[in-house]
């Protein structure tokens, strides 16, 4: 893991830890990789709750309640899918804050509606539901990384300092 994302994940572990706070992952394009940043760390699981890998429509569906009327109305690449899935987290687990991704990371699977780069982000905190579209360019892997990157800035943004 590089630096930077090492030190978001300690600044955010202190929002986290002075609110008593835990947080929950759901992820789609990136894999997982923002609940391997976050327990990187030692001592994560004072405040790192879950991470769901949900890559599939079934999985969504299945692990963290995503309507199957709103994926086929929607699409798994959609703002209401990544705030389903956010929602998910929290329902499906004992966290207070989640995050959650969803997009095309590439180098196949992109549309003129969804192009590759573009990623759905959902984001629960306290209580509200947060969401955003971005465009990453690049390699399948940049795309992941920035996605990760992103959902950590994020995350800090709406979690002030106590």
């Amino acid at each position: 893991m590089n630096a930077e994302i090492t030190a978001l994940c300690i600044e955010l572990a202190e929002r986290l830890l002075a609110r008593g706070w835990m947080l929950a992952t759901a992820e789609s394009c990136t894999g997982g990789l923002i609940a391997a940043a976050c327990t990187e760390l030692s001592g994560s699981s004072t405040w790192f709750e879950r991470g769901f890998v949900t890559y599939s429509n079934e999985a969504k569906m299945e692990a963290l309640g995503v309507d199957p009327a709103l994926l086929q109305a929607h699409g798994a690449v959609s703002e209401v899918t990544a705030r389903a899935m956010a929602f998910g987290a929290l329902r499906h687990s004992q966290a207070q804050v989640s995050v959650a991704v969803t997009g095309v990371a590439g180098p196949t699977g992109g549309s003129v509606e969804k192009p590759v780069g573009t990623v759905w982000f959902g984001f629960s905190v306290e209580g509200r539901l947060h969401s955003e579209r971005m465009r990453f360019d690049g390699d399948r892997q940049a795309v992941r990384e920035a996605s990760v990157k992103h959902a950590l800035v994020r995350l800090l943004e709406l979690l002030p300092v106590t």
